[in-house]
Formats: C-alpha cells, structure tokens, sequence
C-alpha cells in the first residue's frame, strides 16, 4: 500500500537540494526521501516537486524483514493510519504549510534581514519530522561546529539506528521499472533511521563517547533517553521541558532547539548557538564572540520570528563568519566561549 497526495504550500517554497549532514534523507532522481520509524512502524516517506508549483508527497511501508538494527525484531508492517502520519510528519518537516508572508513584508526592507531573505524566503529551514530526532540531534550540536557534530550524528545512526539490510532490492512498481525507495543497487544500508528514544535508552555512555560525544553529553543523553523512553517526557510537548532541564548538560540552548525544529516555534531564538553567537559577534563588529545577552538584544526586533531570522542570517551570512581571516580568531575565542 502506498499512500500518495499532492499539497501546495500556503507560501512559495522551494524543495531543498540537500537535506541535513546526517544523511537521513537522500536523492532518489526526482524524489527526496528518507526511512522513518512511528512507534514501531517503519516506512519510507518522500516528496517531489509537482507541476503546478505544488509537492507530491508519498509514503509506503517498509517490510521489516528488511531492516536490522537495535529493536528492528519488534517492528511491525505501517498501517493506513500510521502512513498518514507519516506525510503530515513529511509537510512539517519540509513547512509546506507554514505561511511566511507576514514574516517576510514584515522585515524584507529590514537593513541586514531584508537582503538575507532576498531570494532566500523560498528556501525553508528543514525541520525534524519528529521532535525526538530534533531534541537528540541539539545534545550532539552543543558548542562544537557542525561538521564535528554530524560526523557523531553519523557514527550514532551507524551503532544505534534502524537500517535497510545491504540486500533489500527494489520492487517492480505497477507502472513499471523500479519503485523509487527501495532500491538498492549498491553494497551497504540505503536508508538509516536516527536511532529511536529506547535505542539510547539501553546503551551505555561509553557506547556514545565512542561515537565521538564527551564523557558528560553521553551520560546526558542516556539520561534524556530514558525520560523519552519512559513516557514522563513527551518532546512534542513543551511540558516536560522542566525535567529535561533538570538534567545536567541540558540548558535552555538544547531546549530551545527542540523547540524550533521538533516543534515548529519561529520565534524560538538559538541565543547560545556557536554559529549565532559567531555571527552576532561579526555583524555588530566586537571583535570576539558575543554573549548570550547580546545575541537576544540583537534579535529581540524580530519577535515573533526571532529563531527563523535566527536561521535565515545564518544561511545567508554563515560563510562570511568562517572567512580565512576569522578562523584563528574564531577558534581562540570558541574555545574561551566553551570554557
């Protein structure tokens, strides 16, 4: 069974070309498509650009004989209504429903967001489909560069992360030739999950320090984990952010990342980000890396959007900051920050 629908986005939007370093989704000829596990149910999601300036969205479910990986002995085949689900996790993640007019009338005259969003607004930020993947993936980002961060993202999918066996092979489709999805013509997994809550939950930090995380962030993780796992913290719902909070290594920066891309919230500001604090600090000329403080008085005029503005500048300027005249600097000045 495959579930297939068209949907057009409320504002114009483009289909990004390349969808996260962690290598979740990948490019299959028109489709950009990824694995993803509800509960336990696995299936394949995916979207193409329409004919009519609209998104086809696609889901189907994956055998589970196909996969491997910690807990894939418990997984079952996706029904209707898990399928369902599935293309509104995909419509989140991509935003096809979000309406950024008003974000964009709002500030496109603006002296430094306006040129930022200046051929740029089509492209949304990508967000997780589900707001564990979001919350997870922030401990692994904490104060490191982000090429650091997904090679852990990368390690961790490998050790804990559901996977399609190296020789699932693809199915014919009714049309005939190949169904895009399964196919599987070179060696290794084609598609990975990001490892699920209980996936954590059972290994040990040191499991975690070996896929590249600090000793503390592991045992952070493990213990994030568990609340998720148990169901006393659901990260959908900003109610248990408190007993997230409660855990050592996790601070309103973690918080507010699950907040913006687990959950959709624009004006969720990323205030203690490398890359935020970095680019505040380049932009109002200090000479070093801003603080928190700083960085909050500098978006607070894109309330209620400051986490997009946050996310649009950082697209757009992102490069500036990493200039090879700032690297040294930079690098000096992250590691006082990080002390």
């Amino acid at each position: 069974m495959t579930l297939e629908v068209a949907a057009s986005p409320v504002a114009p939007m483009r289909l990004p070309r390349l969808a996260g370093g962690d290598r979740v989704f990948r490019r299959c000829g028109p489709w950009l498509e990824r694995l993803l596990v509800l509960g336990n149910e696995p299936m394949l999601v995916r979207v193409r650009e329409g004919r009519n300036n609209d998104f086809i969205l696609a889901a189907e479910p994956v055998d589970p004989e196909l996969l491997t990986g910690p807990g894939s002995a418990d997984l079952i085949e996706a029904g209707e209504s898990s399928l369902r689900r599935g293309l509104d996790r995909l419509r989140f993640s991509l935003g096809i429903d979000d309406d950024l007019r008003g974000f964009y009338r709002a500030f496109r005259d603006d002296p430094v967001l306006g040129p930022a969003l200046a051929g740029r607004i089509h492209n949304r930020p990508l967000r997780r489909p589900v707001a564990w993947e979001a919350l997870i993936w922030a401990i692994t980002e904490q104060l490191i560069e982000y090429r650091r961060a997904i090679r852990i993202q990368q390690q961790m999918i490998r050790r804990f992360g559901i996977a399609i066996r190296s020789h699932a092979t693809a199915r014919p489709h009714e049309s005939g030739g190949s169904q895009p999805g399964l196919l599987a013509s070179r060696p290794g997994p084609v598609l990975a999950a990001v490892p699920a809550p209980e996936a954590i939950a059972n290994a040990a930090p040191a499991e975690l320090e070996a896929c590249g995380l600090s000793a503390r962030r592991a045992v952070a993780m493990v213990k994030v984990a568990r609340e998720v796992a148990s169901g006393r913290v659901d990260p959908a719902k900003s109610g248990g952010d408190p007993r997230l909070l409660a855990v050592p290594e996790i601070g309103p920066w973690t918080v507010a990342c699950l907040a913006l891309r687990g959950r959709g919230d624009p004006d969720a500001l990323l205030a203690g980000d490398l890359g935020q604090v970095k680019l505040v600090g380049y932009l109002k000329g200090l000479g070093r890396l801003a603080e928190v403080e700083e960085v909050e008085e500098f978006y607070a005029p894109y309330a209620p959007w400051r986490g997009l503005a946050g996310e649009y500048l950082v697209q757009a300027l992102g490069s500036r900051v990493h200039g090879p005249g700032n690297r040294a600097r930079i690098r000096r000045q992250a590691f006082r920050h990080a002390a």
